[in-house]
């Protein structure tokens, strides 16, 4: 029997925890795969919806592996500006066969200068940010570049994990998770993105996170800068 597929998802505080566990429940289905859930212990780890999650192992425990993925959350300003994450993230992403993330897991990769000229994908309202990173950013819910698979907001981790799954077992495998899943969306509204969105529901949601996270992007800017990213954006 082949060696399994090691998958190791970034676990860290404040993290959206459907965009790591969307992923991770496809992903878990791609057979003959070990799955983490990585962080500095093993402590568990608050996410952004109220509960915790505990990690399965350490940075120390998980060196390498096959496939690197990143969720996003309000909590990636604090993983940029820590050295032992990204020192992580930077070493696993350059040996990984698949360097992945969902929603603004993205700019974690591109502080860890795993996105420069790359095609990528982030949520809608921090999608420009990318640029800040030397990335090039897209407005699709998954974005293939080479060995780079980013998905866009939340949600979009569900696709993103099928097409890497059809990328790695093939078609016909991604379509039997999928069926299993009973991944047949059918939303009960169309305002799932900010094109399909009311103005007044769009102009909400950019209040209220704004109120929530008023320096989000201008800490984000600082941190670039530390991290020896010397281009800008217009956001």
């Amino acid at each position: 029997m082949t060696k399994p597929l090691s998958i190791a998802f970034l676990l860290f505080p404040n993290v959206t925890q459907l965009d790591l566990t969307g992923p991770a429940q496809v992903l878990s289905r791609l057979g003959n795969a070990r799955l983490d859930l990585v962080w500095k212990t093993l402590e568990p780890v608050p996410t952004d919806a109220g509960f915790s999650i505990l990690p399965t192992a350490t940075f120390a425990d998980v060196p390498r592996a096959d496939i690197l993925c990143v969720p996003g959350g309000f909590g990636i300003n604090d993983v940029i500006a820590d050295d032992d994450a990204m020192a992580w993230v930077q070493a696993v992403g350059a040996q990984a066969s698949w360097v992945t993330s969902v929603c603004t897991g993205s700019l974690i990769l591109g502080a860890a200068g795993l996105l420069d000229g790359y095609r990528a994908g982030c949520h809608w309202a921090q999608r420009d940010m990318l640029t800040l990173f030397g990335a090039i950013p897209v407005a699709t819910r998954t974005v293939v570049d080479r060995n780079r698979v980013t998905g866009g907001g939340v949600t979009a981790g569900i696709d993103f994990a099928l097409t890497l799954t059809a990328m790695i077992r093939g078609e016909a495998h991604a379509k039997a998770v999928q069926l299993s899943l009973e991944y047949d969306p059918a939303p009960p509204f169309d305002s799932g993105s900010p094109e399909k969105a009311d103005p007044e529901i769009l102009a909400a949601v950019k209040r209220r996170t704004a109120q929530l996270v008023p320096t989000r992007d201008d800490d984000l800017r600082a941190l670039a800068k530390r991290r020896g990213f010397a281009q800008d954006t217009q956001g």
